[in-house]
């Protein structure tokens, strides 16, 4: 059986033809939030359940009605054209006309030797005037013209008689249903006031999941959650904001206990190699002292990368910082006297991280291109809410297939950026491991300076 990921794949590619190629734009056309979503479950069926109720009314109600009313009508005019055939007398023609106003509802009037006006051309869409010429040709078989267009409250009718035209005025509302707005009106009105309410309870029933998300999201960027949230909704929408909560307090009790027992772990080796330091002062200087030296610093300085790593810098609260300010830091505090180009974009340039670990992901991301470039360019831009950083060397690079091996800790290549003595292997983990830590990430790829391009993208 084909999953749900291979049926939109086999959509998008129009393996199913013409209809897969439709339902596939149908769906990227589709809204993509929930609220819409839930909207148009709601909506759709009711525009659908109106539009068959509408369309059955009118074919079968409107239609039937209107078709009897006209049948009657005719009937009646029927009965005065043969009564004035019967009786031809003008006093007979006056009776006519006063038993047609009391009694039928016509307005008659019989006008000797009068022709015809000149024939319309009939509306495509009038019900009323295709039903009541069928009736007319069929139960009188004279010449005739009829008037249905216009804001008139009559129809006028004229029927040619052998002796003139018989003149006739009707009121609408016997020859077609007039009634049928009042349908459409409660209809649409009712509709209208269901979809209302309908609305205003999808939106309660919606607004805990969309905090949920927000939440969610905000624990995913290393933010606290907003202060007011707590579990609502619906049984199951309350299910998920416990579970949710539950989680964020494990995960936050592990990095507690993890940071706690690395802080110890920290402060003890430091004592340790604080006395390395003390003994190694009481020697006389000589080159193997300063060799051990210079070991007891390296070692110091790989405890720092160590804890770094393992910490992740999680600890530290967030603020709002100048961007353009830790990059004039960085480069200042940058191994070497490389050539580094610092860009930004839109200065200035204020977002929420934590200083020190995001300052910390920079250096080592223009330290370790400084390490092995001549030229360093470094930019930073904010659009589409996230924070882009940006940096490009002209060294040796790295191969495409190591671009993502080279995150992993203590991972150092044998090519191109092969082995340094001042590199403990842990800069690029520390780095994304910062950037993840704040929602984003770290891509490497090829520089147009024909080195290694590094992008920092977090949201903000």
């Amino acid at each position: 059986m084909m999953d749900a990921r291979a049926l939109s794949t086999t959509l998008r590619t129009g393996r199913f033809g013409p209809v897969g190629r439709i339902l596939s734009v149908v769906g990227d056309k589709m809204p993509k939030g929930l609220y819409a979503r839930a909207l148009i479950i709601i909506i759709a069926p009711m525009v659908l359940l109106q539009s068959v109720v509408t369309f059955v009314f009118l074919e079968r109600h409107w239609q039937t009605v209107t078709h009897r009313l006209s049948t009657v009508t005719v009937q009646n005019i029927a009965m005065l054209i043969d009564l004035h055939e019967e009786f031809p007398k003008p006093r007979h023609n006056d009776m006519l006309t006063a038993l047609a106003d009391k009694n039928l509802g016509l307005r008659v009037r019989f006008v000797p030797d009068k022709e015809l006006p000149e024939a319309r051309s009939k509306p495509f869409f009038d019900l009323l005037d295709s039903t009541l010429s069928d009736e007319l040709k069929r139960q009188i078989g004279r010449p005739f013209w009829i008037d249905t267009i216009g804001r008139s409250d009559f129809v006028d009718i004229r029927v040619k008689l052998d002796d003139g035209v018989m003149h006739v005025l009707a009121r609408r509302s016997q020859t077609y249903a007039s009634n049928s707005h009042i349908f459409l009106v409660w209809m649409l009105g009712t509709s209208f006031v269901l979809l209302t309410v309908a609305i205003l309870f999808l939106r309660n029933q919606i607004k805990p999941i969309l905090r949920l998300a927000d939440a969610a999201e905000s624990f995913g960027k290393g933010r606290p959650p907003p202060s007011d949230f707590r579990p609502r909704g619906a049984r199951e929408v309350r299910q998920a904001a416990h579970a949710f909560i539950e989680m964020r307090d494990r995960i936050e009790r592990h990095v507690e206990q993890r940071t706690v027992m690395l802080a110890g772990v920290s402060h003890d080796l430091r004592t340790i190699l604080t006395r390395f330091k003390l003994q190694l002062a009481l020697f006389e200087e000589n080159s193997e002292i300063d060799a051990m030296r210079a070991d007891v610093d390296e070692m110091q300085a790989m405890l720092e990368d160590y804890m770094a790593f393992a910490k992740g810098n999680s600890g530290e609260p967030i603020d709002r910082v100048d961007i353009g300010e830790i990059l004039s830091e960085v480069k200042t505090q940058a191994h070497g006297d490389k050539a580094i180009k610092v860009t930004v974009k839109g200065k200035p340039l204020v977002v929420s991280v934590r200083r020190h670990a995001f300052k910390r992901a920079i250096a080592n991301l223009v330290n370790n291109a400084a390490r092995f470039a001549d030229h360093v360019n470094v930019s930073a831009t904010k659009r589409h809410g996230s924070l882009t950083i940006e940096v490009d060397d002209d060294g040796p690079g790295i191969p495409e297939a190591e671009l993502e091996q080279v995150f992993r800790p203590f991972y150092r290549l044998d090519d191109a950026r092969n082995q340094d003595s001042g590199s403990t292997g842990l800069g690029l983990a520390i780095a994304q491991d910062i950037a993840r830590i704040h929602g984003g990430d770290i891509v490497l790829s090829q520089s147009r300076l024909g080195g290694l391009k590094a992008v920092l993208k977090v949201p903000v």
